[in-house]
């Protein structure tokens, strides 16, 4: 039974906690916001929060905090904000639950196949370059339809962005209990990789480790070991159920001001029905301050952010090069091993059997530049929220990136025709180019790269929001997702992969 008591009465806002500072978070992105506002357990109960698709039962509503996206940044951000506040978590999908595409290991990858404008759980994107990426649609988001490998953000990282290392470190071992599992053994593609990858020269070997260290390494993963996915949406039993209301299959159309320009205050939102009219709207709003209406707490964006100079801009991908082997058609088998290439993080690479149709399967290394100088941007398609926005992620536009891309397939050849791998998977690599010309032109053509789906940037802190993820000149409204990174890092490890 879902706890619904949060309609029935107000909860006394208590006092705002510190934190909103630097390190805590840009850590959501990563579900790892979770232990940084106190250092108390949050694991008041165990059950769910009250869920419900009535946007009815939530029109006129007010609430502490208003979360718009309950995907990977939110669910870890209700859950923490639920200890103390009231919460309600916007989600434009539908549960996770009881989905066997999203819950068992063996069905990895089939959310992927089948994508609808207004209804999958994963929901298809073609930028401008013409490589197709998804994003999740369901509570969770991408952490309920990704591959599930997980590994810590780089010390050398956290040092660099200045986060608090202690709060970081209890967020990682926060999430790590909770929703991270130690594979028990490799399967036999995932040795084969492990040792392809060491023949190949990714050294030194490092064994289980949640860091993210240079090498070859076994990582942690969403799937426990019999098999099921622990999304980001299980967190939000570790928060306090009764102070939490998830709103699903509903999508946010505009904040609601009082005022204008700079002095804007944010008063609640608008919303409608995922799969009904643009025209019916819904309304919830913050709870005010009796002093003079300023909202007491946030309307938190973990989905987007509003037209300001630089939404939008400076937004960046992953590129990815596949070597790919059809096999029969077999379970699903993400990533346990990584391969993380030299002291700068240059590379990552992994290998899965991921289904390529519903009776086919691919036998799959997958490379990526860790840190690509490109830069893309993204604009509004129309003012249906529904809606695909327009992409242009630039790939490869620079000289370095370019030259990244060869020296990665370089790489890739070199890990797939090691004696492991071809023992495994038959001897030939894919992609059989050797000069720097082919290679060039290899990664030229836009029908050689993939993503990681870690694309990132367009709010980012300093130009769209403040070390805090307040937006300029607006009180109430924060950005809290990976449109906020620039810096991928943060992404390149972790859920998304």
């Amino acid at each position: 039974m879902y706890n619904h008591s949060l309609l029935k009465q107000p909860i006394r806002k208590m006092e705002i906690p510190h934190i909103f500072h630097g390190c805590g978070f840009a850590l959501v992105f990563l579900v790892l916001l979770a232990n940084l506002s106190t250092s108390s357990s949050l694991s008041q109960g165990k059950s769910l929060p009250y869920m419900t698709s009535n946007v009815e039962e939530i029109s006129g509503k007010s609430f502490d905090y208003i979360i718009l996206g309950g995907g990977t940044a939110g669910c870890a951000l209700a859950a923490t904000l639920s200890e103390k506040f009231s919460v309600l978590v916007l989600e434009r999908g539908g549960s996770p639950y009881g989905n066997i595409f999203i819950k068992e290991r063996k069905f990895m990858g089939f959310s992927l196949l089948q994508t609808d404008e207004f209804s999958s759980v994963a929901q298809s994107f073609t930028p401008k370059e013409g490589v197709l990426n998804h994003r999740g649609r369901v509570l969770g988001g991408s952490s309920a339809i990704n591959f599930g490998f997980y590994s810590r953000a780089s010390s050398s990282f956290v040092s660099r962005v200045g986060w608090d290392k202690k709060l970081v470190k209890e967020a990682f071992e926060w999430v790590e209990s909770r929703i991270v599992f130690k594979p028990n053994k490799l399967t036999r593609y995932q040795t084969a990789v492990k040792y392809g990858f060491l023949d190949a020269g990714i050294r030194p070997y490092n064994g289980f480790t949640w860091e993210h260290l240079t090498g070859t390494k076994i990582g942690g993963s969403l799937f426990d070991n019999h098999g099921t996915r622990h999304s980001s949406a299980d967190l939000l039993q570790e928060g306090n159920p009764n102070n939490v209301v998830v709103l699903l299959n509903a999508t946010a159309k505009s904040i609601i001001f009082r005022g204008q320009g700079k002095g804007s205050i944010v008063h609640g939102i608008r919303f409608i029905k995922s799969h009904g009219s643009t025209k019916q709207t819904y309304e919830a709003y913050l709870n005010q301050t009796a002093a003079n209406s300023s909202p007491r707490g946030d309307v938190i964006l973990s989905a987007g952010a509003i037209d300001l100079e630089g939404v939008g801009q400076e937004m960046t991908d992953n590129p990815r090069i596949d070597d790919t082997v059809n096999v029969k058609l077999q379970a699903s088998e993400p990533a346990q091993v990584a391969g993380i290439v030299n002291k700068e993080f240059r590379f990552l690479v992994e290998g899965i059997i991921a289904p390529s149709s519903f009776n086919a399967s691919v036998m799959t290394l997958a490379i990526k530049i860790a840190f690509p100088e490109s830069r893309g941007k993204l604009e509004l398609n129309n003012t249906d929220p529904r809606q695909n926005p327009l992409v242009e992620f630039n790939y490869l536009a620079t000289k370095n990136d370019m030259e990244k891309c060869v020296e990665m397939v370089r790489l890739l050849e070199r890990i797939a025709n090691t004696k492991s791998l071809t023992r495994f998977r038959g001897a030939g690599a894919q992609n059989n180019v050797t000069t720097s010309n082919e290679l060039r032109r290899f990664c030229e053509d836009r029908k050689n790269l993939r993503t990681f789906f870690h694309y990132h940037g367009g709010c980012k802190v300093g130009s769209v929001v403040d070390k805090d993820y307040k937006v300029y000149g607006i009180k109430g409204l924060r950005v809290v997702d990976g449109s906020t990174f620039l810096n991928h890092q943060v992404q390149t490890q972790l859920l998304l992969s």
